[in-house]
């Protein structure tokens, strides 16, 4: 995602590098090199034109401060002016009501109904709610299969009307049932439609006007870049959809549209899908996608995602095991299968400030834990308890139980042996050797060779 953006912006900033101070020429060059790479990024041309015109004018009318170099001057007016391209704060959705309901609306193929299910599944797990899914595309062959198989895979509820064409009654139905039967949120699942299709149009327009949502949001494929934002002016037009969600943002995608879309349809991007699970789902965050946009990383994403995972009883457990030096292989797999629902390995690792322009040509597989897996998967339970009686015959029979070699699993248990002493010596420091210890790894960083 971004990443030849990223690139390109990096190449234009470059300009700017080993100059004094900022100057008309030098500016004009960089930002013609920047809106260059926005339109090779497929941002529409005038929100690129208006972009840079607005970053020259703020790099002109800035005074640069000896202690910054021009270069970091400009980046910082891109961030910001990233930042507010894309709507400067994250936006969310209205919930208030009991039921609340959402409306969704899309093209064909925009991954409405997956989205429907992963969305019902994050407010469900983060806020609490009750939600009740409805199948309101009654035109695609098993749409309504489809949407009974999401809801039964992230555990929520789903209302249909199997034979029943009139969407609007459907609906209504749907959320008296909620009302009566506790559900406080209300999702309604509807058909893809194309924008010149004047009766789907029409039908969509009747069922928001008559159930009155609280949030119509419009699923957009990213990866269709400006005929994406194209699409959603005409939707916007006809409906005023309360926000945009950006599908497919994981894949070979530009980000044409989430830089222009802001711009051209006035309306937020509120969410954004990451990947096929169904936990593959992100508020989105403007100044946070600038960061990642401009190779800064996202850490703030990445330890939230992390303490979405975290369970605390566990982390106690975990660290008397630790303290006493009883950390096993069943701990070890349990940390694994924690960093696996955090999404996908390379993704991650692009959130580290640095790490993902080194990461951009190697191919990462989402299964680089099966082999570890498979051999910790070979161990008796009693080997998987006490590591330590894990002697060469062993390390023989699970070496051809796991179809790895033996040097896979002397790999693996050295790896394992050296963090769990590291965990040992981390856990018994207090906080003032803690700091000294961070000190002192910044030393010898400052004291690499590059």
């Amino acid at each position: 995602m971004f990443e030849n953006l990223s690139e390109r912006l990096e190449r234009s900033f470059k300009i700017l590098k080993g100059e004094g101070k900022i100057t008309e020429i030098n500016v004009a060059e960089t930002l013609k090199d920047v809106r260059r790479a926005l339109l090779d990024a497929d941002v529409n041309y005038k929100v690129a034109k208006n972009f840079t015109d607005t970053v020259k004018q703020k790099a002109l009318g800035m005074n640069v401060l000896t202690a910054i170099k021009p270069s970091q001057l400009m980046v910082k007016i891109v961030h910001d002016e990233l930042t507010a391209l894309m709507g400067g704060k994250a936006v969310g959705v209205n919930l208030e009501n009991r039921p609340a309901v959402i409306l969704m609306s899309g093209l064909q193929g925009s991954g409405k109904t997956t989205f429907t299910g992963k969305l019902a599944k994050m407010l469900k797990e983060r806020q609490h709610k009750k939600p009740l899914l409805v199948a309101c595309d009654v035109y695609r062959p098993a749409a309504i299969e489809q949407l009974r198989v999401v809801a039964q895979s992230v555990g929520v509820d789903v209302y249909t009307e199997e034979g029943n064409k009139d969407v609007v009654e459907i609906a209504q139905h749907a959320i008296r049932k909620a009302k009566t039967e506790d559900f406080n949120l209300v999702i309604i699942d509807t058909a893809g439609r194309l924008a010149v299709d004047e009766e789907m149009m029409n039908e969509i327009y009747d069922l928001k006007q008559a159930v009155n949502p609280d949030e119509t949001l419009f699923v957009v494929d990213s990866m269709t870049g400006q005929d994406a934002v194209n699409t959603a002016k005409v939707f916007n037009d006809r409906l005023d959809f309360d926000g945009v969600v950006l599908t497919k943002l994981d894949g070979d995608t530009r980000g044409g549209a989430a830089l222009s879309i802001r711009t051209v349809v006035t309306k937020p991007i509120k969410f954004v899908g990451t990947g096929e699970k169904m936990d593959a789902i992100d508020v989105f965050h403007p100044e946070r996608m600038a960061d990642r946009i401009l190779g800064m990383g996202d850490v703030v994403s990445l330890v939230e995602r992390a303490q979405m995972q975290f369970d605390e009883k566990q982390a106690k457990e975990l660290e008397k095991k630790i303290r006493k030096n009883k950390f096993d292989f069943n701990d070890f797999m349990s940390q694994i299968q924690q960093i696996k629902k955090m999404g996908n390995i390379k993704e991650l690792a692009s959130m580290i400030p640095g790490v993902g322009k080194q990461l951009k040509d190697l191919d990462i597989d989402d299964n680089a834990f099966k082999g570890i897996e498979a051999i910790i998967n070979s161990m008796t339970p009693k080997e998987r308890a006490n590591p330590d009686i894990i002697n060469q015959s062993r390390k023989l029979r699970i070496a051809r139980g796991s179809g790895t070699k033996l040097e896979d699993v002397n790999r693996l248990m050295k790896q394992f042996d050296q963090t769990r002493k590291m965990m040992k010596m981390v856990s018994g420091m207090d906080k003032g050797r803690m700091a000294q210890m961070a000190a002192a790894m910044k030393n010898m960083k400052g004291g690499m060779p590059n």
